[in-house]
């Protein structure tokens, strides 16, 4: 897979054109932190969706998978301008629609909220905008997750649980946090207060788990943007996307020809 280089650094990613003739939607996978990269999208998702002619792009963050990882450099405008400069990059035709699991969620609506001519709509999975009550949860979070992992045995449990390959890379995870400001830096914003929220208007899908970080309050992102409908999956956690992939790739068919009928007006889809 290419490397590109943009905003200062190396950017690993994947374009999978749709299949099928004439125009066709984009949708630009944004996968999260820690142990996630753009396989994550790629493995669930890549066939179908490119199979009902949607053109698709994928890429690892910053500091994950086979992108550049600066030591610094981790706010969530570095991402949103990561996210920019590859779509410059590539001359993606404006707008796109954004799939954001967990974190990349975060940075689809930091970006929808910077360039709301490149965005036709966010699809959220387990997410939710960049706030301060965000930051709260996510500094605890990678926080936890640090001490976690600075304990051996954390990676005997991970191994006996979910597998060898699933340890390694929480070990690479830690080496992220260990050698980079991320921890430091994700949390610190800058942030979107409630005008800004009210200004992205875009239609939003937000998908959560009913065991998962929403799971208090499923519909928040109902009452913070404009217009906005939420799924709930029952009996799932945070891991919606890769457990319950099946059903997330309906949601996404079904989201997507959707909005591209109403972008395209009377005569139906382009």
């Amino acid at each position: 897979m290419p490397t590109i280089h943009v905003n200062g650094g190396d950017i690993h990613y994947l374009h999978a054109p749709g299949r099928g003739d004439g125009p066709a939607p984009t949708l630009v996978c944004v996968h999260g932190l820690g142990t996630d990269s753009l396989a994550s999208f790629y493995l669930t998702l890549a066939a179908p969706l490119t199979a009902a002619g949607i053109n698709m792009i994928f890429y690892d963050l910053r500091g994950h998978g086979n992108s550049e990882r600066p030591a610094s450099g981790y706010r969530v405008h570095d991402f949103v301008a990561d996210l920019d400069g590859l779509l410059t990059a590539l001359d993606v035709p404006s707008p796109v629609h954004l799939v954001g699991n967990s974190f990349g969620g975060t940075i689809a609506f930091a970006f929808a909220a910077a360039h709301p001519d490149r965005t036709a709509s966010i699809v959220s999975i387990e997410s939710e905008p960049p706030t301060t009550a965000w930051a709260d949860r996510v500094g605890q979070v990678l926080e936890n997750t640090r001490q976690e992992l600075a304990r051996e045995e954390t990676y005997q449990l991970i191994s006996a649980t979910f597998g060898d390959h699933h340890a390694r890379l929480s070990r690479q995870a830690f080496r992220r946090l260990q050698e980079t400001t991320m921890a430091e830096e994700i949390p610190a914003g800058p942030f979107l207060d409630l005008v800004d929220l009210g200004r992205i208007r875009v239609p939003v899908l937000s998908i959560i788990g009913s065991d998962g970080f929403q799971s208090e309050d499923p519909f928040l992102l109902e009452g913070l943007l404009p217009n906005c409908r939420t799924v709930v999956l029952q009996d799932q956690d945070h891991s919606v996307l890769v457990e319950a992939h099946r059903r997330v790739r309906d949601l996404l068919l079904d989201w997507i020809f959707s909005q591209n009928s109403v972008a395209a007006g009377p005569g139906g889809r382009t």
